[in-house]
């Protein structure tokens, strides 16, 4: 079993593993029109071999390039993703990614994961800076950013493409270890 970082007395991490993949398809399925205005990932995750083969990249990622990846547990129950991507060890720099079930969205459960996160990232992994990535509009993801006093950096201009092909402006914010 892979890491497991405990947020509160009802919200744990678990690093991601195969087994979890019913779980994720399930809720990306049953939510597809609420996840996929924000996640592009959403309309080409159609069939449950998507999920698995998604978690395994994360897991056969060569040791140099595997980031980590957790699942969201509330009250013992899937509820979302959160993890690094694009990881620049050199530069001690990664960025965090997620996304949360509907049905658990405005409790806190996120905010405190990606705190939890942060420091996780500055103490154990010996980042300077992290960053989180929100798409103009997207208004629930980008206070999680603000509410933890990352500073906004400015617009990526056509910083990623959405599902109907067309791309959406992306706010950039940022934390550094001497901040958190």
């Amino acid at each position: 079993m892979g890491k497991i970082i405990k947020i509160s007395d009802s919200i744990i991490l678990k690093q991601i593993e195969l087994s979890d993949a019913q779980d994720i398809f399930n809720v990306i399925d049953l939510q597809r029109e609420y996840l996929g205005k924000w996640l592009p990932f959403v309309q080409i995750t159609n069939k449950m071999e998507s999920t698995e083969n998604y978690i395994k990249s994360v897991i056969n990622a060569p040791e140099d390039k595997r980031e980590y990846n957790f699942v969201i547990h509330h009250e013992g129950e899937f509820v979302g993703i959160i993890g690094f991507k694009d990881t620049d060890k050199i530069n001690c720099k990664t960025e965090i990614g997620y996304w949360l079930s509907e049905n658990f969205q405005k409790k806190g459960i996120m905010t405190r994961s990606v705190l939890v996160l942060c420091k996780f990232a500055f103490e154990e992994l010996k980042m300077n800076r992290i960053q989180i990535k929100v798409a103009v509009g997207n208004t629930s993801s980008k206070k999680i950013p603000q509410r933890l006093n990352f500073k906004f950096e400015g617009i990526e201009r056509d910083g990623e493409k959405m599902h109907d092909g067309s791309f959406a402006d992306i706010e950039v914010f940022s934390l550094l270890r001497r901040e958190l």
